[in-house]
């Protein structure tokens, strides 16, 4: 996960002053103190008949989505400001197992996985708060949200009752839900609802599954209510006796909402997820929502007396490796903004769709809204020239298990069973095969290649696998030579029923004219915060007039100033990935659609910025900052 550290002492001291300010302040908004006495919170969120009631006065959602791990730990507190400006009472977030467990004996809960941190922030502001535990959450997050390493099982069966995936959930749960405890709403905190998994409708694997999720979660002290959210054809799949049932829609429909109610009679109608917009895949285009078609739709939902939760409300950002991908009707990787059209931008922006939710939302409330913060800066800072050049060959010695003792296997290895990281495997990045051949022909792939590989003999590049069958002609040459396979993780699926089979790198033998490939060096390039910065300690050389390819390009970035929110942007760059200061933005591609990526201020420091580009093919040697976003030619959602 991104390490967003403030690297400004300034700015050190203010986060100091805030957190202990909001430890004394933290829940006043929510009437635990009322003339010295605390109000008994008996009765939480109850759905026992048509309509909400909250510890027993009429109640309705208006909530929204915004995934603490996708937005800088700086910036929490002004996108929830933004939140609550708008008009939204209720906070929904996802919590991504993959993320809080890399491996299975290293939990995370610290800066921008600091949940608890999260939920009393936003008990502090006053908005209540609905979790999404999964373990399964989708989210458009790589493996949907579930660690990789759970895929070392070559029997794993995910999302079910298989023994290895609900011990490894329980092993976890025991970790994360004892912190989630204490801050629900009949504890005096702000947590109302608690999400059983996410959409298992259209999985539906295992009768015995949901029940289990239930009461992993009740035996552990999850006492407040429970929903589960599905869309509407797969309503009666995916839910379990005792949860609340709730729909995910992006255009309403009356059938629908009958089917609902025939399912579940005598409970509030709930739509736990109106998509505002959509994600975007590589090689497609941007996909916008019409701001007043969304407009439409939720004022439908609000005279009908329905609840509704905005997903998103502020999508911001899947930096690193951790977008998912899609499997139907063709494997196409997620790219890492997630500004998903929301009414808050990828950067915290007001939208037309804020504005005009603003003013819906004010019809339904005779209290006000506070005020609208202001928005940060946006610099379009002198580009960064690359002065530096390093080989991807070069850097080899600093790839993570090689240093020493590189890897020998006789046959190739996918990622996740690497013995590396204690033995949890790769996650994330590139994996490079390396073997002998002793003559050229053709090199096939059978689907073997997950999910895109550059073919190297001797270190000169010779063609592409992608997935599926591939056939590349390897030309005759004198002798041993090494062929090179460097293989990308673009991102494992997200959603569907191949969850099980998102196995990474060489899955399976590539063959040179029908001939299994034998005898392979293989080096692990997850390219970690750790990798990056030995970096900056390898022999790098001045920029040549044609570099060899894959190669790092460092630059610098000067900001005079206090940092502000910048965009890069990379014409004339054709594939890789981008890291300032240690940190991974995340994928570039020239195929877009997205066209800019999102650097927030806080990464950034006043003086020098260290730029590091891995670029796969062809390089400009330039990289430009700009002040406003670039995602792509926009196209309808249909």
């Amino acid at each position: 996960m991104v390490d967003f550290r403030i690297r400004n002492v300034h700015r050190r001291k203010c986060a100091l002053i805030c957190f202990s300010v909001a430890v004394l302040i933290t829940y006043r908004n929510f009437g635990n103190l009322k003339g010295g006495q605390k109000i008994s919170r008996k009765v939480g969120l109850s759905a026992n008949s048509s309509q909400f009631t909250l510890n027993g006065e009429p109640f309705r959602i208006l909530g929204g989505s915004i995934h603490y791990f996708r937005v800088p730990r700086a910036y929490w507190r002004d996108r929830l400001m933004k939140m609550k400006a708008c008009g939204i009472n209720t906070l929904t977030t996802s919590v991504p197992w993959s993320l809080h467990q890399p491996q299975r004996d290293v939990f995370n809960f610290h800066m921008e996985l600091d949940l608890e941190a999260y939920i009393n922030l936003a008990a502090e502001l006053g908005l209540w708060v609905i979790l999404r535990l999964g373990p399964y959450i989708s989210s458009e997050l790589d493996l949907g949200g579930l660690p990789s390493w759970l895929l070392q099982d070559d029997d794993m069966k995910l999302r079910t009752t298989y023994h290895g995936f609900t011990e490894a959930v329980e092993v976890f749960w025991n970790k994360l839900i004892p912190k989630i405890v204490p801050l629900q709403f009949r504890k005096g905190g702000p947590i109302i609802a608690v999400q059983v998994e996410n959409d298992y409708g259209s999985f539906a694997m295992d009768d015995a599954y949901m029940p289990f999720i239930k009461e992993a979660l009740q035996s552990r002290g999850i006492s407040e209510l429970l929903l589960t959210s599905d869309n509407h054809n797969t309503l009666k799949l995916g839910g379990v006796e005792g949860a609340m049932k709730s729909l995910k829609l992006q255009k309403l429909n009356q059938k629908d909402i009958q089917d609902l109610n025939r399912i579940q009679p005598n409970r509030p109608t709930m739509v736990m997820d109106y998509w505002t917009g959509w994600y975007d895949v590589w090689g497609d285009l941007h996909h916008v929502l019409p701001p007043e078609d969304m407009v439409s739709t939720i004022r439908q939902m609000l005279r009908r007396g329905m609840s509704i939760n905005l997903y998103m409300f502020h999508g911001g950002s899947s930096f690193g490796f951790i977008s998912g991908g899609l499997a139907e009707p063709s494997y196409k990787a997620l790219v890492p903004s997630y500004d998903y059209d929301a009414p808050l931008s990828e950067a915290g922006e007001y939208t037309q769709k804020y504005h005009l939710l603003r003013d819906l939302f004010s019809q339904f409330n005779s209290e006000g809204f506070p005020d609208m913060p202001l928005l940060q800066n946006k610099e379009a800072y002198e580009s960064a020239i690359t002065y530096q050049h390093l080989s991807l060959w070069d850097a080899l010695s600093l790839t993570e298990g090689v240093s020493l003792n590189p890897l020998k296997s006789r046959m190739p290895v996918n990622m996740e069973k690497l013995p590396l990281k204690n033995k949890n495997g790769q996650s994330h990045g590139y994996t490079l095969y390396e073997t002998k051949i002793t003559s050229g022909g053709l090199l096939t792939s059978g689907d073997n290649v997950k999910d895109r590989a550059l073919v190297f003999v001797n270190k000169n590049y010779i063609g592409l696998f992608k997935r599926k069958n591939w056939e590349l002609p390897v030309p005759d040459g004198k002798g041993q030579r090494t062929l090179s396979l460097l293989v990308e993780n673009c991102g494992r699926v997200n959603q569907g029923k191949l969850l099980d089979e998102q196995r990474k790198g060489l899955v399976g033998d590539i063959l040179l004219n029908n001939i299994p490939l034998r005898g392979f060096t293989i080096y692990s390039l997850e390219m970690k915060p750790s990798f990056i910065y030995d970096l900056y300690q390898a022999p790098w050389k001045t920029l040549p007039e044609n570099p060899r390819y894959p190669s790092f390009f460092m630059g610098q970035l000067f900001v005079y100033s206090y940092p502000s929110d910048t965009f890069v942007k990379l014409p004339g760059w054709e594939k890789g990935v981008v890291f300032v200061n240690g940190v991974n933005l995340g994928r570039y591609w020239s195929i877009g659609p997205q066209q800019t990526l999102y650097l927030p201020g806080p990464l950034l420091n006043r003086g020098i910025n260290q730029i590091i580009v891995f670029e796969e093919q062809e390089g400009d040697f330039k990289v430009n900052f700009d002040d406003t976003a670039d995602l792509g030619l926009a196209v309808d959602i249909q």
